[in-house]
């Protein structure tokens, strides 16, 4: 097969700004890049050289030059996808704090080590004592507990407490509780409980592993189902907006939601951006999205819901007075679009699309004669139809009698009762032959 090969200017607009958009962001890190290659900066100080966010800087690298990552943290990736190569997994170490800390590891859990304390191990392989004994406790807490029950018994221990102390258990007591039996995040638990974020998260992974790994399994468990509004996500965050989102289009969604404004007049009173609005409303509130459009019940699930059929409120809002004022004094259809600046034709199609009982009631009606006529004005006229084709009594009488315009009756019926016409003759021709 023959490879295709696009120019500029064959792309679309779209397709030219999201090019545009990628030549900068590379150009944006691209000595960044460099330097995480060819140095062993840290990624914060080689953020700060270049002047870009650290965070932004490793969701980049994670993504484009991910080779680079992996191949920093020496992680083998075996010749599969890169991208399906986990670089930090969820309670397990990686890579390279592996390679920093087995060494010191493997002395902690020997005999050779035992009248030393886990702060003099770590000096003598050359590493912080407290960054060793946070990852034991979050790796090898089993190794800690019988290492310190073991230099009890030899009579070595430093009369140092070890593990969780009495007050952070009990400052923390209320938000491991609630984090165990809710599903608010670690953040809402310490918002909640008052107490540091950063603290309650250590607190768990060092002393209570089995809440986290309860958790993991939900969310593996919350992964693998459907998303659903308010319930749990892969990645432990509930399927919801964000309290400042919700926040930025509460006035818009108060106004979509209570009025018939369109999108257009809802963004300019609220000022919030339109596609920004629209996907918000169509991602959160789709319920409101297919009222509003009048999407019938079996086409909800459709993916594109101005293909369905609808009955918009905008819409509905346009023509609701005027329909009201036709229910309330049945008069012309045109008549009454004119009244309210509406187009007859178009406002005819809506009434027999949205208000078929009413469409009928003033349109027009096919007689046995095969012609069309106002149903409205057949109605109002029949009697003076029947009375002109069965009695000798003049036409202008008959108008008379029943509170009728005689020159609109006269010219209806000789339009569309002809026969009426001749019957009336043929009665009065035979009452002037008798006498």
């Amino acid at each position: 097969m023959f490879a295709i090969r696009m120019s500029y200017e064959d792309l679309s607009p779209r397709e030219r700004a999201r090019l545009l958009r990628r030549h900068a962001l590379h150009c944006k890190y691209a000595k960044a890049v460099e330097l995480y290659a060819d140095t062993d900066m840290a990624l914060c100080k080689i953020a700060e050289a270049c002047g870009v966010g650290v965070g932004g800087l490793g969701c980049y690298l994670r993504r484009y030059w991910r080779e680079l990552v992996l191949r920093r943290y020496h992680i083998p990736t075996d010749g599969g996808d890169l991208h399906a190569v986990k670089i930090l997994q969820v309670g397990r170490q990686n890579a390279a704090a592996h390679a920093k800390y087995k060494d010191a590891v493997a002395a902690c859990d020997s005999l050779d080590y035992i009248d030393l304390n886990v702060s003099q191990v770590a000096r003598k392989y050359g590493l912080d004592g407290t960054a060793l004994a946070n990852f034991m406790r979050v790796h090898y807490h089993d190794t800690l507990v019988r290492r310190e029950e073991l230099r009890r018994r030899l009579g070595v221990s430093d009369n140092v407490w070890h593990g969780a102390r009495k007050e952070c258990v009990e400052q923390y007591a209320g938000a491991v509780e609630l984090y165990r039996t809710t599903d608010m995040a670690v953040r809402e638990v310490a918002e909640r409980c008052n107490v540091s974020e950063s603290g309650l998260s250590q607190h768990l992974r060092f002393y209570h592993k089995d809440v986290l790994a309860g958790k993991r399994q939900e969310r593996k468990s919350a992964k693998a189902g459907a998303k659903a509004y308010g319930c749990l996500l892969g990645n432990g965050r509930k399927y919801k907006p964000s309290a400042d989102t919700e926040s930025k289009y509460a006035a818009a969604l108060a106004l979509y939601k209570d009025t018939a404004l369109t999108m257009k007049e809802i963004v300019g009173r609220t000022g919030v951006p339109s596609e920004g609005f629209r996907s918000y409303l169509h991602k959160w509130h789709r319920d409101l999205v297919v009222e509003r459009l009048g999407v019938s019940a079996d086409e909800v699930g459709a993916a594109d819901l101005r293909s369905a059929r609808r009955r918009m409120k905008t819409v509905a809002a346009k023509y609701e007075a005027a329909i009201s004022s036709l229910k309330l004094t049945p008069r012309p259809v045109a008549k009454v679009a004119a009244e309210f600046g509406l187009h007859p034709e178009v406002f005819r199609e809506y009434l027999r699309k949205h208000e078929p009982e009413l469409a009928c009631r003033h349109g027009m009606v096919r007689m046995e004669n095969g012609k069309r006529v106002s149903r409205g004005s057949n109605e109002r006229y029949a009697e003076a139809v029947r009375l002109y084709a069965t009695t000798d009594e003049s036409l202008r009488s008959i108008t008379w009698r029943l509170g009728l315009v005689y020159k609109t009756v006269d010219g209806f019926i000789r339009r569309n009762y002809p026969e009426a016409v001749a019957r009336h003759k043929e009665i009065v021709d035979r009452l002037k032959v008798r006498k």
